[in-house]
This record gives C-alpha cells, structure tokens and sequence, in this order.
C-alpha cells in the first residue's frame, strides 16, 4: 500500500514539474514549421483549401506551412498517417467527404472518425452535379430518370472509387430514384470525364470543382445539383429536391483535424486563425472559384456536422446493403 503511494505521489510530481513546460510551449506555440497532411493528391478540393489557406497561415503564424500529400487507400493512408502523428500541433490535416463515409466500408481502419481526432474547423462543402452525357434526350432530372428506367442496359453511372462522396450520391439517387444502375468506379474525376465525354457512362455525380468547366463548356449537360440549396458556382442549376428526390442532400465537404489529445489551447488558436483566414476576401474569391463553399465556425461545430455525416452515410450504405472490406 505504502509503495503505491510513493509511485503515485512521484507521478503527481512529474507532471506537476512538467506542467510549466507545457504551458510554456503552448504559449510560444508555433516555434517551428507546421505541416499539412492531405490524404489525396495535388490539385484536388482539399488539397486547394490546404495551399490556399496554408499560405495565409504561415503569415499569421510567422512559421512556414507545408502541405504533404499522402494519397492511396481511398483516402485512408494519409488520414492514418494523420490519427498516429505526434499530438503537438505540429502536424495536423484537412479531409473530405470520404472521412465520414470510410468507417462503414472498411472493417480495419486503424483510427475512428471520432476519436481518434480534434475537430479544428469546418472548412468546406463542394456540391455535386448530376452531369449526363449530352446526346441523352433530357433537359431536366425527372426525365433523365424517365430515360433510365427505358434504357436500364444503358444505366452506367461513373464514380470516384469505394468511399468517395460520388459513389455515395449515386447510392442515394438509385434508392431514391427507383432506378437499377451500373456503377462503374474509376480512379477520380480525371480518369471518369473521358468515358462520360464519349457516352460510355451516362452519368456521373461530380464535384462542381471538377466538372463545371466541363459544363459550362457544353460537353456535358447538368441536370442537377446535390445539395439543399442551389450551387453558387452553377446558380441555374436546380436541386435534385427541387425536381422531386425528397430529402435528396449529398456533397463532400470536411475541414482541419488535428491528432486526439492536442491541447485545447493550441487548437483554438488553429481555430481562430483559420477563421480569420477563411473570411479574407482573397481567400474566399480564389475558393469560390474552384466550386469550394466556404464555411467556418467553432471546433465544436465541426464536429457535430462529423456527427451528422455519420448518421446519414450509416444508414446509407446499410439500405445499400455494402458489405465493408
């Protein structure tokens, strides 16, 4: 018994002597260059919101700011990479839409969605078009659906691979829409565009980021938008819920993350600096630009919309009936 006091009056004292240092560090924090993890590869949303906001960060924080992309594994090796760093503020990461998705896909991830980080801020959403291929004879979602129940042998939907946000949106449109498709998985959007150019996909539910040039060129036909409210970038383009797919609400949209146990002092600081950044007219017009709705707000904020995307992929790939890996 007397030992067992001894040991746990020397941790006490421990972490009483290291205390100082903390609190030391945390108020001279950043003393050194901070890094970005993005689970994707150059060019992409996420790693356009990481470089854009990245360089206004390093300014703020008088530290440089590097973007590391970690792609491979749907998005999973880098967040992995991301959950086993250091918990020091040091090393945090900016993720998409698959984050909240990848839990119910893959029976051995390594880290949880949840707890296995801090919420910093909620950064994004990216809407999706519905972009068919434009010799279909449809104007308007409602007939495009008319045409896929007549031609079902020609129902092809292209998608952005196991767990991305696309495949998803097409899961939702096919138990929604009452239609029996063929989803074909391609590595992104750069590898989906060519077939969906030439016909051999009808339809493909693609980030405004990637597809509205593609759009607005006249090489694919948007008949409609992903999300609850109208796209900024595609104003024209009605919803999927306005054109009578109920409840229809689906995009990608994720924000910074830090490791779990990364003091809350450190991560407010990240918070309000990202803040600040986000709302730079700059910042903002340079992100708007590539499709990205800037969002924003509190750690606690994030993660409840975290929460929320759990709830609702859950239960789509259950009524799916996708069997994780």
């Amino acid at each position: 018994m007397q030992r067992k006091f001894v040991l746990k009056a020397l941790a006490v004292s421990a972490c009483l002597a290291l205390a100082p240092a903390l609190v030391s560090a945390q108020a001279h924090y950043p003393a050194r260059p901070i890094k970005i993890i993005v689970p994707a590869p150059p060019g992409g949303a996420i790693d356009t919101i990481a470089r854009v906001v990245g360089d206004k960060l390093a300014i703020a924080l008088g530290q440089a700011v590097i973007v590391d992309n970690r792609p491979g594994a749907s998005n999973n090796l880098g967040t992995d990479v991301l959950a086993k760093s250091p918990p020091d503020g040091y090393t945090i990461g900016i993720v998409g839409g698959s984050h909240n998705i990848n839990k119910f896909l893959f029976k051995n991830l390594g880290w949880d969605p949840e707890k296995s980080f801090e919420p910093i801020v909620y950064t994004h959403e990216v809407p999706l078009v519905f972009a068919i291929y434009p010799q279909i004879p449809a104007k308007t979602l409602p007939e495009f659906i008319g045409w896929l129940k007549a031609h079902p042998d020609d129902a092809k939907v292209a998608t952005s691979g196991r767990g991305s946000a696309q495949e998803m949106a097409a899961e939702m449109f096919r138990m929604a829409s009452g239609t029996k498709l063929l989803l074909v998985p391609y590595k992104g959007s750069s590898a989906a565009h060519p077939d969906l150019l030439a016909g051999r996909t009808a339809l493909y539910i693609d980030t405004i980021s990637a597809i509205q040039a593609q759009v607005k060129a006249g090489n694919v036909r948007a008949v409609a938008v992903s999300t609850r409210q109208r796209a900024k970038g595609l104003p024209d383009v009605p919803t999927a819920e306005e054109q009578g797919l109920k409840g229809y609400d689906a995009n990608t949209n994720g924000g910074f993350l830090a490791p779990a146990g990364t003091p809350k002092a450190i991560v407010a600081k990240l918070n309000a600096e990202i803040n600040t950044v986000l709302k730079m007219p700059e910042v903002r017009a340079k992100l708007e630009a590539a499709g990205v709705e800037v969002q924003g707000g509190t750690p606690e904020e994030y993660a409840a919309v975290i929460k929320s995307d759990l709830v609702k992929w859950g239960k789509v790939v259950k009524q799916a009936g996708i069997e994780p890996e």
